[in-house]
């Protein structure tokens, strides 16, 4: 889904949800210092990102980048997988997950 129009914005964070098919939810952290309190400000969102063969996993850090609307919320696009998480850490989110 390459397109040729002018910069598209890049992002990187961490999957924690892939249950949908197609589709995959990412955080993304951003870390600032209040302009008037100059104080570090911490900034969490999520995204749902396209991922077409489902290759991403809950737990992998990846980078997504901006495309065209593909659904009601999904604007972004899956571009690589920058690090695969392992599989305990991904039973051991679970099991807290789970209590």
């Amino acid at each position: 889904m390459e397109e040729k129009k002018g910069k598209r914005k890049e992002l990187s964070g961490k999957v924690v949800s892939d249950k949908m098919q197609k589709t995959i939810v990412v955080v993304v952290e951003r870390k600032f210092r209040h302009p008037v309190y100059k104080k570090v400000v911490k900034v969490v969102k999520k995204y749902k990102v396209h991922s077409p063969e489902n290759m991403a996993h809950t737990g992998d850090i990846v980078e997504i980048i901006e495309t065209r609307p593909l659904s009601r919320e999904k604007r972004w696009c899956l571009k690589k997988i920058v690090k695969k998480a392992k599989r305990e850490e991904i039973v051991a989110a679970k099991a807290v997950e789970a209590k």
